[in-house]
C-alpha cells in the first residue's frame, strides 16, 4: 500500500478527534464513521473510548452492528481503546446483560476493572513491537483482559494485568495513547494496516 491507508474512526461516541489527530500524524488518511455507508469507505477502523453500553446502543440504532461485525469478520484491521477494547473482546465481565460487542479478539475483558473515573492514572507501559520508550498510558475508568485464548497476543501488562493484545488484524488497548501525544501506538496499528492491505 503505498498510498496513506485510509482509516475509519467510530464516531458515535467517545474521544473522537483526538483519533483522528493522532492517525493523521501517523500518516494515515483518517475520517470519522457514522453510517454503514462510511464504513464501506475504509481500510481500517479505530473504535474510541467512551462508554460501552451507550456505544454498543448506538451502534445497533445506527444501523452500524452488524456492518462492524461482518467488517471485522472478513479481516479489516481494527484498533480499540478502551470501550473500544470492550467491543472487540469475545466475552465481557460485569457488562449489561443486553450488552452487545463485535468480537474480533479471544478475550474475556473486564469492565470498569481499574476502578472508577476519581480513580484514572497514568502509567508508563512496556508494549511489544515498540521502540524506545515505554509508552504513557492513560487509564479511565479502564478495563483490563482476565483472560486471553491461544491465538491472542499479549502486548503489554501494567501491575499484572494484560492492558494491550493483538489478535490477527485486531489491536485493543485498556489505555487511551491518543491523549497522550505519542503516536507511536497508531503508528503500530498503521504498520498493521498497510501490511493487512
Amino acid at each position: 500500500m503505498n498510498n496513506p491507508p485510509v482509516i475509519g474512526v467510530l464516531a458515535l461516541q467517545g474521544d473522537v478527534r483526538e483519533h483522528l489527530i493522532a492517525l493523521a500524524s501517523a500518516d494515515a488518511v483518517a475520517r470519522p464513521v457514522r453510517r454503514p455507508e462510511e464504513l464501506a469507505e475504509v481500510d481500517a477502523l479505530v473504535i474510541p473510548g467512551g462508554e460501552s453500553t451507550t456505544m454498543s446502543k448506538l451502534a445497533v440504532l445506527f444501523g452500524m452492528l452488524e456492518p462492524l461485525r461482518e467488517r471485522v469478520r472478513a479481516g479489516m484491521p481494527v484498533y480499540g481503546t478502551c470501550a473500544g477494547m470492550i467491543m472487540l473482546a469475545d466475552k465481557i465481565l460485569d457488562g449489561r446483560e443486553d450488552q452487545e460487542t463485535l468480537g474480533g479478539v479471544d478475550m474475556i475483558v473486564r469492565r470498569n476493572a481499574f476502578g472508577r473515573q476519581n480513580e484514572s492514572f497514568e502509567a508508563k507501559i512496556e508494549f511489544a513491537g515498540i521502540e524506545g520508550d515505554p509508552v504513557e498510558g492513560v487509564f479511565i475508568r479502564a478495563p483490563w483482559v482476565e483472560s486471553v485464548g491461544a491465538s491472542a497476543e499479549v502486548l503489554a501488562t501494567y501491575d499484572g494485568h494484560t492492558v494491550a493484545v493483538r489478535q490477527g488484524n485486531v489491536l485493543a488497548t485498556s489505555f487511551h495513547p491518543e491523549l497522550t501525544g505519542d503516536e507511536r501506538v497508531h503508528a503500530y496499528f498503521v504498520d498493521m494496516v498497510r501490511a493487512s492491505a
